[in-house]
């Protein structure tokens, strides 16, 4: 329905992108309370029902959270970016110190401690996607590496890698001390050991959270998570990493930077590609 200001957004859709504004330019300051839903059924003419949704639209799109105690409050800080290929450049790990979450809040102008990283690592049963991955038999043996990474207080992601015993044994992968594993963090290590990580395929979904992953990433209401489920492998195909990470949807965005393919042109210059 077209307003008489020739404006055809919902209700709901024109309240959050007014509030969504306030927030962007700092006219509501990071982590202050927004206006209660009955001074807001005032400000705006309507019913409670329709800032309700308009609040929701809010929360997903990572600008406001809800706190316990009631409330609805501006987020303190804007999402980190994830980025995409360029967070495993080799330049990093191998020939520098930036591991993947810390080349992210570099890329975000974000600080970082390298202890907001911690870790349990144990032998495990594999999982079964992480043994098809792997190659292994059911029921075959793993080192399950279980990140939690947090910014200051606030979780933002999980991360388990799985790995052949044989293929990380006695190194700093199977290391519970904080932080990454070392200079370079796992991928180092895993060129250190011969297996140069060369391709990785990553899938991700979103999918509302499990109870235990709301408790530890300290996830309010409603909201989702992204599951990515990644896998390592080097220049002859070896798979050497089988990793499932579990975000925060609100505390990330995801940003990727790649050529664009032109297959047709490729097979004029090859035909003998498939």
């Amino acid at each position: 329905m077209t307003t008489a200001d020739g404006d055809s957004r919902p209700k709901a859709q024109r309240i959050a992108d007014d509030l969504g504004a306030d927030i962007e330019t700092g006219a509501i300051a990071p982590g202050e309370k927004l206006p209660t839903t009955r001074e807001l059924v005032a400000r705006y003419g309507v019913t409670g029902e329709t800032i309700r949704q308009a609040v929701m639209r809010l929360k997903n799109a990572g600008l406001v959270t809800s706190r316990q105690g009631g409330g609805v409050y501006a987020r303190t800080r804007p999402p980190l970016k994830r980025l995409g290929i360029s967070r495993y450049d080799k330049v990093k790990w191998r020939d520098g110190d930036e591991v993947a979450f810390i080349a992210d809040r570099v890329a975000s102008g974000r600080g970082y401690e390298r202890g907001e990283q911690t870790q349990t690592v144990a032998l495990v049963t594999a999982p079964e996607a992480a043994a098809e991955a792997l190659g292994l038999p059911k029921g075959a043996q793993v080192y399950a590496r279980a990140r939690l990474v947090r910014e200051g207080s606030q979780p933002t992601h999980t991360l388990t890698s799985y790995y052949r015993p044989q293929d990380v044994e006695g190194t700093r992968l199977v290391d519970p001390s904080p932080g990454p594993a070392g200079r370079g963090g796992g991928y180092r290590v895993l060129y250190e050991q011969g297996f140069e990580v060369d391709e990785m395929e990553e899938e991700i979904k979103a999918r509302m959270p499990t109870p235990s992953e709301a408790q530890q990433l300290l996830l309010p209401p409603g909201e989702p998570v992204v599951e990515l489920h990644r896998t390592t492998q080097t220049e002859t195909g070896y798979v050497v990493e089988y990793a499932i990470g579990i975000h925060a949807a609100s505390r990330f965005t995801w940003r990727y930077r790649f050529k664009i393919p032109d297959s047709a042109r490729d097979n004029e210059r090859d035909p003998h590609a498939q």
